[in-house]
């Protein structure tokens, strides 16, 4: 049977910096989304898009708290982590499409 504090540090040694990246991720892109409009998005779309990321990064926020507050006693759900590994992926979307675009203009 696998030592408790084991499974604690591996969720910490994994967890941690997975929190902060997708913390980091989402700040990024929600700076990008709230900086100027984005001519391939409609303003509604794009709205919706930062209030996404708004909330994913909210989620974000609380796990890393939860995760501290307990000595890593609580994770995240795999789901919750996919659903937000798909949401940075969308927001990279966004953005090499942008950086694309004003290349071309450039």
């Amino acid at each position: 049977m696998p030592d408790h504090s084991d499974s604690a540090e591996l969720l910490t040694a994994v967890l941690k910096p997975l929190l902060e990246d997708f913390q980091e991720w989402f700040q990024q892109s929600l700076n990008l989304l709230e900086s100027k409009p984005i001519s391939f998005l409609s303003p509604e779309q794009q709205t919706q898009l930062a209030h996404r990321v708004k909330t994913a990064l909210a989620e974000a926020q609380t796990a890393q708290m939860l995760l501290r507050a307990t000595n890593s006693q609580v994770g995240v759900e795999a789901s919750q982590v996919l659903t937000w590994h798909s949401l940075v992926a969308e927001c990279w979307a966004v953005s090499r499409r942008l950086r694309q675009e004003n290349a071309a203009n450039g």
